[in-house]
């Protein structure tokens, strides 16, 4: 019974599954506040003194940058922070020249004023300079790397069409990067949240892009010219399009310094055309290879426009987006039934638990990994509770016999202290750093110690049963771990 419980604890895994993203409810949000050490200028110095009125033009320019500052996400060798940093000097000097007379009311103010702008270029420098923000760059110069060997260097060689193995194990090592870059911490910073945006809304569009690029290569494409007079024509624009393809992973990654999306769009737009004119109508399957490539050229536009992504929207606050409130909502549920678990030891909410995985399994996730990320840790969430509530029901029905061997016994031991520290660890809401974490990492292992020490001798059941235990421990440190990582979409 035993095994048979503990394999049925362990089964197959929650399958997360693929969606597209959508973003549309997205587009109608408030501005976000100015964060930072400094404040908005709300209106003039009273008075109508020389000074202070010179200190009213230079705080309210002073404000006007103030907001580029806050929407800058680049680093220090951009040309956009060098303007930023040129234009915040000069007006820190324009500021020490203004003449204050010897008066102490108009040197605090002047002070004040400088002490804004001082504010507006540490907060410059520390978000281009921040350690988030480096790592960022440096996915996306390793990304840069792989699409640089991977794609475009054998495109401008005039490989572009030899499509091998080494395809979908790019996908996976861009997908990698996808992940980890998931993985910043932003600290809740708008310019590196943008960043990070901006960053993971390219890497994932040439996911798709390289994706499309190995299943057209494995398409029973291109027809015969045999077939009908217009596959010729056709093959042609098959031919262009994958040549679009590798110039849409360049200027997506930068890789590119002559093209432009927009001219690609033109190119592209002139091609569903000059198919839309061709007269395919008396053979299907013409008519249907057309279609496919239609199918092609539109899959690539739709990521043509993401050349802006995350400068002007507010797409990269995914707190707002609608699948994470979704996934937010389901997490909120689940916390009040993990409540009701361990304060009461209510039981019989699996159905619910079961309802609420197959409703995040629904869930929108798109190819933003933060979202998939996201739901995957309320998925964790979910499990750990009905998993809790099947061994402690499991151990409410134990009734082992007199003949029962020894070690199995052990195993339950264990299994009956596991059950113990899993409730205190569904409870637990501290840091890593805090006594408590540490307390339950070292009684956990401990019991691991403990499972290991058990020798089945030679019983096979008891073997299985130790195994799969060993599973459910290391399982419960995981989850305690993904609680205490600070992880942030």
């Amino acid at each position: 019974m035993a095994v048979r419980w503990l394999c049925s604890l362990f089964g197959k895994p929650f399958d997360g599954g693929k969606r597209t993203m959508d973003h549309g409810s997205q587009q109608q949000q408030q501005a976000q506040q100015m964060p930072g050490p400094f404040h908005v200028f709300t209106g003039p110095y009273p008075g109508q003194h020389p000074t202070l009125v010179r200190l009213d033009e230079l705080q309210r320019e002073g404000a006007m940058l103030g907001q580029q500052v806050c929407s800058f996400s680049g680093l220090q060798s951009d040309r956009e922070y060098k303007r930023l940093e040129r234009e915040l000097t000069r007006l820190l000097l324009e500021l020490d020249q203004v003449e204050t007379e010897g008066r102490m009311d108009l040197q605090q103010a002047r002070k004040r004023a400088a002490g804004e702008v001082e504010g507006l270029l540490r907060y410059l420098e520390g978000n281009a300079t921040h350690p988030s923000r480096l790592a960022i760059e440096e996915l996306s110069r390793e990304a840069q790397s792989l699409l640089l060997a991977g794609v475009v260097a054998p495109f401008r060689q005039g490989q572009a069409q030899d499509v091998t193995e080494s395809g979908e194990e790019l996908v996976e090592a861009v997908q990698d990067v996808a992940m980890r870059l998931a993985q910043v911490k932003t600290e809740g910073s708008v310019p590196l949240r943008k960043a990070r945006y901006r960053a993971l809304t390219r890497v994932c569009a040439v996911q798709e892009v390289l994706e499309g690029r190995v299943r057209t290569h494995m398409l029973a494409l291109p027809l015969s010219d045999d077939t009908h007079e217009a596959v010729q024509r056709i093959n042609q624009v098959m031919v262009q399009v994958s040549g679009a393809r590798c110039q849409l992973v360049a200027l997506l990654m930068g890789l590119s310094g002559r093209d432009s999306c927009a001219h690609l769009a033109r190119v592209l737009t002139e091609l569903l055309v000059e198919l839309d004119s061709l007269d395919v109508s008396s053979n299907t399957a013409v008519r249907n290879y057309r279609k496919q490539v239609v199918e092609e050229i539109n899959s690539l536009l739709k990521h043509i426009d993401l050349e802006g992504e995350g400068d002007d929207t507010h797409r990269y606050d995914l707190a707002q987006n609608d699948s994470i409130r979704e996934i937010e909502a389901i997490r909120g549920r689940v916390s009040m039934l993990r409540g009701e678990v361990l304060r009461q030891g209510v039981a019989g909410q699996g159905a619910e638990l079961q309802s609420l995985l197959t409703h995040l399994d629904e869930v929108d996730t798109g190819r933003n990994p933060c979202i998939r990320e996201a739901r995957r840790r309320a998925v964790l969430e979910i499990q750990a509770l009905i998993t809790y509530l099947d061994l402690r029901e499991t151990l409410g029905r134990r009734n082992p016999g007199r003949d029962e061997p020894p070690p199995h016994t052990a195993v339950w031991r264990v299994l009956a202290s596991l059950s113990d520290l899993q409730a205190q660890v569904l409870g637990f809401d501290g840091k890593r750093a805090d006594k408590s974490y540490m307390v339950l990492e070292e009684l956990l292992t401990k019991q691991l110690l403990a499972l290991d020490a058990v020798d089945p001798q030679g019983d096979q059941e008891t073997k299985a049963a130790r195994k799969q235990a060993v599973k459910y421990a290391q399982n419960i440190l995981s989850y305690l771990d993904m609680k205490t990582d600070e992880w942030e979409y």
